[in-house]
């Protein structure tokens, strides 16, 4: 109680302190956010800048004025404290994730923000970042409250934050073109020196998001695949077909034992007649990008939010070829994907076994898919998006039985925890996903009253550390591979490939091609025997392992 009294006396004294002018109060709070809030832009900037201190202060000193224009835009004396507060703020919590995860707040991370859910973004409150919160950004902003305004005529008042802006942009520019050559090179090839900087990187980000959004609010959606239908396998009118493709989530191929890493973290998948493709690369490197991506019909290169949210995915398809397609889901959400199919969210079930803590792990699956196959009668596709080992609290990931790798991290403070307990409580996640993932398989090898088959996909990987990288969501051109190298497992009943007369040793030969996300959209229409104008042969794995037997025409 003494500390609050004595922050609220110190407070009040500000009051009664010599008045600052909004620019100055501004400057300072601009000095303030640039030594306290940067630790991350700093480093990277004294390792770039080694042995050439002056072009570093010329440097520093052109961003900080660039920052002052941008901040004089709201240095009215109506605007300034709301705004510096909100910065401060902003700044402090930013600069968290970026000094103590490696998270660049880009774009991309900007949308994931905005479609992630409380489930999933409360584990990212610590007790660390709430004191880091109100330390570097309640407590300033408090104090930039107290501070008593220098009283400006109204003329004075509008025209200076102008002016500011005028000529800090001006002095930036001077700045910079004394070694525009050296200063351009450096941010050419050091793209993560400036997305360190905080608040500058997010409020760009922030922007771009707007633009992005802006440019997508009036789309139509635009329909592909109509002419898709089923190929000549479905002619023999036999059993249903079921396929589920499962959308794995954070799983990273490095931590696959089938994929050689050296623990055991596939001992069920093991003993099972699958195919694991070892050299898949995703499409993003957070859900909010690669979900939709690796469902439309785009490479990544080609791929843009605006283009996924007005065109149809393969799911569409799929159901304009005749197929009952349904999407579950125990994760965020199917970002749109789902938008025209039967969807079911299993997250926050109330169910003692697999959601004891509130959150689901993803054998809450398992007997709501005894169920649904029992009542399958037509040609099917279920997509089941799962929970996987979304991070940073792996061990709600799995039961406790499964914590075979100890110790294992249970908090999401990763500072409390070694960097073996961290990677223990991630490969205990794995190899969860691995019981379900075979759990599934066999319980499809006991129906033989459809021909089924398993295609397994993560939407992207994960950091544990390496480089100082937690979670995942790094922008692309700088992410590491174990954030965008992902494992793709495929399963197939007899019955499903000879129905489909697919090759399994061809298939088999693929294993270490180099793949990604985008062979996702033509490879499911392949798989199936599904002819449409929109599949593309060359990014269809299986194109070239159809077999020579001959499938016969029998009318209905």
């Amino acid at each position: 109680m003494s500390i609050l009294s004595t922050v609220f006396l110190r407070l009040t004294a500000l009051k009664n302190a010599l008045p600052l002018s909004p620019l100055t109060l501004t400057a300072l709070t601009l000095v303030f956010i640039f030594i306290v809030d940067n630790s991350t832009f700093w480093s990277i900037a004294i390792a770039i800048f080694s042995g050439h201190l002056v072009s570093l202060a010329v440097y520093i000193l052109a961003v900080f004025c660039l920052m002052l224009a941008a901040f004089s835009l709201f240095a009215f004396p109506w605007t300034v404290k709301p705004f510096l507060a909100f910065m401060l703020i902003l700044s402090s919590i930013t600069s968290y994730y970026m000094d103590n995860l490696g998270v660049v707040i880009d774009r991309d991370m900007i949308q994931n923000v905005m479609v992630t859910t409380f489930t999933e973004s409360k584990h990212l409150i610590t007790l660390s970042f709430v004191l880091r919160v109100l330390i570097a950004g309640v407590l300033p902003a408090l104090v930039v409250f107290a501070v008593k305004l220098k009283p400006q005529g109204k003329v004075k008042a509008a025209l200076l934050p102008v002016v500011s802006f005028v000529l800090s942009l001006a002095l930036a520019a001077g700045l910079l073109m004394t070694d525009m050559k050296s200063y351009a090179s450096i941010l050419r090839e050091r793209k993560d020196f400036m997305s360190a900087f905080q608040p500058g990187m997010p409020l760009v980000s922030t922007i771009r998001y707007a633009k992005m959004m802006s440019r997508s609010a009036n789309t139509t959606m635009a329909s592909i695949g109509t002419d898709a239908k089923k190929g000549p396998a479905y002619a023999q009118g036999d059993k249903p077909v079921l396929t589920i493709v499962v959308a794995g989530e954070t799983a990273r191929t490095q931590n696959f034992s089938l994929n050689g890493y050296g623990v055991d973290t596939n001992p069920n998948l093991e003993k099972l007649p699958v195919i694991s493709f070892s050299q898949v690369s995703s499409c993003g490197t957070a859900t909010a990008v690669s979900l939709p991506c690796m469902f439309s019909k785009f490479d990544r290169g080609d791929y843009s939010y605006e283009k996924g949210v007005s065109t149809e995915n393969v799911l569409d398809v799929m159901k304009h070829a005749g197929f009952k397609v349904e999407w579950w889901d125990n994760n965020t959400g199917d970002k749109g994907l789902a938008a025209r199919i039967p969807s079911r969210s299993f997250t926050n079930t109330d169910n003692q076994q697999f959601c004891p803590t509130g959150e689901c792990d993803d054998g809450i699956f398992m007997q709501a898919l005894k169920d649904y196959a029992a009542s399958i009668t037509e040609d099917t596709v279920l997509v089941m998006h799962q929970i996987g080992s979304h991070g940073p609290t792996y061990y709600l990931r799995y039961p406790p039985e499964f914590e075979r790798f100890t110790p294992a991290c249970r908090t999401a403070e990763f500072k409390n925890c070694t960097p073996q307990e961290i990677v223990n409580v991630y490969d205990n996640s794995i190899a969860y996903t691995d019981a379900i993932l075979a759990q599934t398989i066999e319980f499809l090898q006991s129906q033989d009253q459809l021909t089924t088959s398993l295609l397994y996909v993560s939407d992207h990987g994960e950091s544990l550390g390496e480089g100082g990288l937690y979670l995942h969501g790094s922008p692309y051109f700088m992410a590491p591979d174990v954030q965008t190298k992902v494992p793709m497992i495929l399963w197939m009943s007899n019955a499903f490939s000879d129905k489909f007369n697919i090759d399994r040793s061809c298939i088999a030969s693929k294993k270490t091609d180099t793949l990604s996300h985008d062979n996702l959209f033509h490879s499911l229409l392949g798989m199936l025997d599904i002819d449409t104008s929109e599949r593309n042969a060359s990014l269809d794995i299986f194109a070239s392992c159809k077999g020579s037997k001959k499938v016969v025409q029998i009318d209905r």
